[in-house]
């Protein structure tokens, strides 16, 4: 039988997580129920052979709301934050060169040529209208600042936080504060100067922990307790429930057992195609609006190697590749210049992303044939001779979702649907945005939601 006000969570990644921990504090009972093995989604960390790999994503942004639930889990003495000043550099015609961090030194730098300079000064001098429709990325950025911009600066940033396409991806979606400036102001520098800070503060440190992310993950699970229930897959849902008893009748199987749950809420925390195929039996409209968002496939490649096997001196984060130059690596963080503990005395460590959206057919290779093919071009690169003494790699075939063109409207397709199932709601990284940080914030905003819709309904 349910509890009064008993809220079922499917779904232990971040988003799960993030919100069971804040039903917890406002003091709602829940289960949290999560497929693998193992809560923490693509979130994960493993040690081999003197390395610390993590299998997803390798940092996040200490934003205040993350640092404050870091402090409330006790871990913030294992917190590890990296030098804010680490370079960055992109893959340039088979050279890597150092991104430009700072308006003057873009303006000064000789990775753009003197044309992309000049529209770069003058954006904040002219005033450009939008256009009324949804517009994609390469779309806003060849209008306002030219096509060796969209190349080598913003196509490999969306590669590396979206795994996207740019010709594809929403600027409306991805990047809204962008989309805002222009319609305000009529230009994004212009926007960026007077959205300012007054204490003009830098951006949120780039965090990890001393035993990886995973760190973060396993705290939460801990702290959540036996309301978190592992190796549990939840296979059908019913509503209501035919006693009446409950809105929601939820079928499960674990260890090959079939049981029943009922519940008043429904939290789903899942990625929206395996929402999709839950939810189909109970709202086929709603559930084709979540099948419409796409998915990109990822690849995570960790490597370890003795220091002198390297000729790059990895002064910095890492490296991105622009589509253009034939590779098949997004990208390449030097994980031990960042991070102290990724490697041990004499050895670095590396984790490199392929895939995405651009080259959805590598996860089709096995995990090896993946691993070989991101080393060989790594070796290329970082003059490295030699195999790694250590090798991992993930292969996610439906990794990040993609906030293509219209994918504002299906978000909303999505809250209007729920609001025809009282009881149901969403929390994932398809909604708010996909980093760490969106994530963990939608899941408080989702737990309040769920406080709200118990004190409307008495």
């Amino acid at each position: 039988m349910a509890e009064p006000n008993h809220v079922t969570i499917i779904g232990g990644g971040i988003s799960g997580l993030a919100c069971a921990y804040r039903l917890q504090q406002l003091g709602l009972p829940f289960t949290l129920i999560e497929a693998e093995d193992r809560v923490g989604g693509l979130v994960g960390t493993v040690e081999q052979d003197g390395f610390l790999f993590d299998s997803g994503p390798q940092s996040f942004q200490g934003t205040d709301v993350l640092l404050n639930l870091v402090r409330e889990l006790g871990i913030e003495d294992k917190l590890q934050r990296a030098d804010p000043k680490a370079s960055r550099f992109v893959l340039l015609h088979g050279h890597l060169r150092e991104i430009p961090m700072s308006p003057k030194a873009l303006l000064t730098s000789s990775l753009l040529g003197t044309g992309s300079r000049l529209k770069l000064i003058s954006e904040a001098l002219r005033k450009t209208r939008p256009p009324d429709g949804d517009e994609s990325v390469a779309s806003f950025v060849r209008r306002k600042f030219g096509h060796e911009i969209l190349e080598y600066l913003v196509s490999p940033f969306v590669s590396g936080v979206y795994a996207g396409d740019p010709e594809e991806l929403s600027l409306r979606a991805a990047f809204p504060t962008l989309d805002e400036w222009e319609r305000k102001y009529g230009s994004v520098l212009r926007g960026a100067m007077k959205s300012r800070p007054a204490d003009r503060t830098g951006p949120p440190p780039l965090c990890s922990f001393e035993k990886g992310m995973g760190t973060l993950t396993q705290a939460l699970a801990k702290n959540l307790g036996e309301n978190v229930r592992v190796q549990t897959r939840a296979v059908a849902l019913r509503s209501p429930d035919p006693t009446g008893r409950a809105r929601f009748d939820i079928r499960m199987t674990q260890e090959r057992r079939e049981e029943s749950l009922l519940s008043n809420v429904l939290v789903l925390a899942t990625p929206a195609y395996a929402a999709a195929a839950l939810l189909d039996p109970l709202s086929s409209s709603l559930a084709h609006a979540l099948s419409g968002i796409a998915y990109a496939p990822v690849a995570v490649i960790a490597t370890g190697y003795h220091r002198q096997q390297i000729g790059n001196p990895l002064n910095g984060f890492g490296f991105l590749v622009p589509r253009r130059e034939k590779l098949r690596t997004l990208g390449t963080v030097w994980n031990s210049s960042l991070f102290a503990g990724r490697a041990r005395e004499g050895m670095v460590a590396l984790t490199s992303f392929a895939g995405g959206a651009s080259d959805t057919g590598i996860v089709a290779k096995t995990e090896d044939e993946i691993a070989q093919i991101v080393q060989d071009e790594n070796a290329r690169v970082l003059q490295i001779s030699g195999p790694p003494v250590a090798s991992s790699a993930w292969r996610y075939p439906r990794a990040l979702p993609q906030y293509n063109l219209g994918h504002g409207h299906i978000v909303e397709q999505i809250r209007e649907g729920t609001r025809e199932i009282p009881g149901l709601f969403f929390s994932g990284n398809y909604l708010e945005g996909p980093s760490l940080g969106k994530c963990v914030e939608q899941g408080f905003q989702t737990a309040e939601a769920v406080q709200k819709h118990f004190g409307a309904s008495g």
